[in-house]
Parts: C-alpha cells; structure tokens; sequence
C-alpha cells in the first residue's frame, strides 16, 4: 500500500516525502488506517519494521484534523506524549518526529537524562506539542509541575517490553495515571513482543485496543546472513581482527555483555589499526550522541556497544553485527541482529562462541527455531601479529618489575644452585663475600665418632622409643594367647 491512499494532511505527506517513504511496510500498513480512525492500537513487528513511523504519522494527523482542547497559553501542556525505555530511542524518535513533522507547526521536545538538567527544564517549560522522553526525566519535570499531563490527546509506549526488563514499570504507571481518562485519548503501545505483562497494560490504560501482530515465518531478519565460530577465548581477538580483514564493511556493530569488556575491545582494536569507539551506559550523553552520530554518517567504520544499542535505532547500512559475546537473554540475540539488514538491505551478523558463552548457545536457537550455520576456523584466517593493549602492557611490565624485584632479593637461589646467608638478603653482601656462579663445592662430612662400649646406638634407641610410642614393634615369635 502506498501512502497517498491513506488521505493524509499535506503536511503530514511532504514529510512523509521529504523522509523518502513511498510504501507502507505491514506493520504501517495494518496498524495506520485504524489509528486514522481513532482506534487505539497495541502493535507487535519484528524490529526495523517501521513502528516508529507509524505512530508518528497517526500522531501528526490527528493534531492537524483536532482543535486543541487546551488554551494557547498553556505552553507546557504537551498534546502528545511518548514514553520510550533509553535515551538512544528518545534521540533517535526526536529526529524522525522533527523529520515527518518538519512542515508542521507542532513544537516537538526530548527529555532524558545525561544532559544539561536546567537548559532541559527551561526548554520544556516554554511550551510543546510532542513530548517524548524516558520514564524518570519525564516524573522529574512532572513533580516539579514543568508540564502537565492533563491535555495529553495522544500517548505512545515505545517497545513496552523493554520497559519491564529495565524496571520502569513503576514508573511508567506513576505516569499513565495521571493522564486524561482512556476513552479521552488515543492510546499506542508498540512492541517487538506483547507478552502477557505487556497485553497487561493494554487493557488498563488503554480503551479497547486493536492488536496486530505482524509475525514472518522465522524470528531473525529474513535478510541476515548467520554464521557461528566455535573458538577459544585465548584465539578470540586474532579470529575477530581477521574477520575485520576478511569481511570489509563500511559500518560494523560489535556486541559485548559488559562495558569493561566493550571498552577492552575498543582499546585493543584502536592499537590493532581499527578506529573503533565505545558506546556503553556509563559514557557521556554529549559524547554518546558524537560517537552515534559519527556512526551513522561513516565516520566511525567500527562501533563496539552493549545492549544499549540494540532497542530502536534505526542506523542505516550497518554491513555486519558481531557478537563478541553471545547475550544471556535469547531475544536480544534478535535485536542485536536486527541492527543490520534494515529496511529491505542485507547484511551478515556472526558470532564469536567462547567456553563461557557457549552455555548461552542452546537458548538462542531454541527462540529463533533454527540451527546458526557453523563456520569452521582456518589457520590463515587468525591474525598472529597483535599489539598488546594498555592494559595488557601493563600487566607485561608489572610482571617484569616482580621478576626483578624478587631477583634483587633473592639472587639465584632455586635457579643456579646460589643461595643466601640466613636473615641476610644476597644482593645485599659485599661482592668479595658473594659465591662463584653455581655455588660453593659442599664441604666434606666428616665421619662419625665411634660410640663409646656399652652405649645405645641409634637403631637400638629409635627401636625403644617405638616401643614406648605404641608404634609398630619389630618383628618377633608371636606371643602365646
């Protein structure tokens, strides 16, 4: 279906132009003509479908075709509000709302944390039509009566499911309830999975929702290449940087479980010759949206990242995912894949398999219902020429400094047959009082004194203390019972 069959405003359509949509995806062309009606809709579609676009599209029309119900002057009463779970999604929900809505009068604000607190508040107080932010920045201006929720028309939850496994629920409903009633708003929840603490929600918040649920034959991206490689942890780095060499790639998105280990890689890659950067959860908001930013427009060729970039961004032409660690969680295998092969393109994501993340194997294949192709590691394919690390430097030239210090201490001992006088270090005798490598020649034993007639020898003697020990006697005739 294409959009100019939908009857959308002219606004809304050059912005639909200006974007370069043309066809509607299933999700959009599903979930569009009953939001264009008024109905509320709770959506399920497999990540990269267009979700966004279609809440957005819905959202703008009605604006456009509705009176506002609240005065002029009440700037900082948003009409439309969106809630999404990372500041990832919010930045990149802004720049589609600002992209769709660019020939409309609507003043759009994000709110999420990381940034500068005042010049957020401040902006937001001076008024907006579209709000979108993340649960605790949005009860933050909201307790400080920056912008009411009364005249909130349209709400949107943005991948409702990660809201839970995030912890947000609590203040997602802290928010919902104290919005307009259900029947006096139009309500969207759009997920990759409506599980049935997500369908929960549905039918509180929300005034009977249609469901749609958009599900192809198989849970990957149709479009992605698998690949599996079973390697040791000490071959890990050689086989990754020999598939960087191998695979080429403009954009290439590398997955890790912890952000230790993401800022591990980035330090290893960057001496091996890669520009690559980390993007985790404890990295500066501004230098976030640098380095994403650098990605997206191919600045960057390699972005090393934990989940945190696996929920809602829409990155273009990212050529391969890897994942140097195989996530816990099997359904965040599908979003991390689902980074590539956007849009209709293709694109490979492989996955290193160590002895720990092997456990995690079984889960994964399970969920997606098929086998990852295993590919096999050659030889040539390992790189064998690798510049250590800082850190790995760094613990080198510990362990020297420890080698030497104990063999200023020590000396040779236990090495060259050299020892030390007792309670006197050999580094610290003159050097005329040092033995010759290898050691002094042992002196020869003297032999025993004979022992004076009619004593006890040793044999005699250690023979009576086992008999006065109760130890074992020698032996003897058997004494009668």
């Amino acid at each position: 279906m294409e959009f100019g069959a939908l009857d959308l405003p002219p606004e809304v359509m050059r912005g639909v132009r200006e974007a370069g949509f043309v066809t509607a995806t299933p999700i959009q062309e599903a979930a569009l003509p009953l939001a264009l009606r008024g109905k509320d809709v709770a959506g399920q579609s497999q990540t990269g479908t267009g979700k966004t676009a279609a809440f957005l599209i819905a959202a703008f029309t009605r604006l456009l075709r509705t009176p506002a119900s609240a005065p002029a002057a009440a700037g900082s009463a948003p009409r439309v509000l969106i809630i999404a779970p990372t500041r990832e999604l919010v930045v990149q929900i802004e720049a589609d709302a600002r992209l769709l809505g660019g020939f409309t009068p609507f003043r759009i604000r994000s709110v999420y944390g990381g940034i500068d607190y005042a010049k957020q508040r401040d902006e937001l107080a001076a008024g907006c039509d579209l709000l979108v932010g993340t649960p605790g920045r949005l009860i933050d201006y909201l307790k400080q009566r920056v912008w009411s929720p009364r005249h909130v028309e349209v709400l949107v939850i943005d991948e409702a499911d990660r809201m839970f496994d995030m912890g947000f629920i609590a203040d997602l409903r802290f928010i919902l309830r104290r919005l307009p009633p259900h029947e006096k708003r139009q309500s969207f929840l759009f997920s990759a999975t409506l599980s049935f603490r997500v369908l929960e929600l549905t039918w509180e918040f929300m005034n009977n929702p249609v469901q749609i649920t958009i599900a192809p034959q198989q849970k990957t991206v149709e479009k992605v290449e698998q690949a599996l490689f079973h390697v040791g942890r000490e071959e890990k780095f050689a086989l990754l940087l020999g598939l960087l060499k191998r695979e080429g790639g403009d954009r290439i998105l590398i997955f890790s479980n912890t952000r230790e280990e993401a800022r591990r890689l980035e330090d290893r890659l960057i001496r091996n010759g890669w520009d690559t950067r980390a993007l985790t959860g404890d990295v500066d908001q501004k230098k976030r949206l640098k380095i994403l930013n650098d990605f997206k427009e191919g600045r960057l060729p390699v972005l090393v990242a934990t989940d945190v970039a696996s929920r809602g961004l829409h990155i273009e032409a990212v050529s391969h995912v890897v994942n140097w660690d195989l996530p816990q969680d099997a359904e965040d295998y599908v979003h991390r894949i689902g980074r590539t092969a956007r849009a209709g393109a293709r694109g490979k994501a492989i996955s290193l398999v160590d002895e720990a993340s092997a456990l995690n194997l079984e889960a994964i294949e399970k969920f997606i219902s098929q086998k990852i192709p295993v590919e096999w590691v050659d030889d040539d394919l390992l790189v064998t020429e690798i510049r250590p690390s800082a850190e790995e430097r760094r613990r080198y030239a510990e362990e020297r400094r420890a080698r030497l210090a104990a063999r200023d201490r020590f000396g040779d001992r236990g090495r060259r047959g050299g020892g030390r006088e007792p309670g006197r270090p050999f580094a610290a005798r003159p050097p005329a009082e040092r033995p010759p490598r290898g050691g002094p020649a042992p002196a020869p034993v003297p032999p025993a004194p004979p022992a004076p007639e009619g004593a006890a020898g040793p044999e005699r003697r250690r023979r009576r203390r086992r008999g006065r020990g109760g130890g074992p006697r020698p032996e003897g005739p058997a004494s009668a019972s």
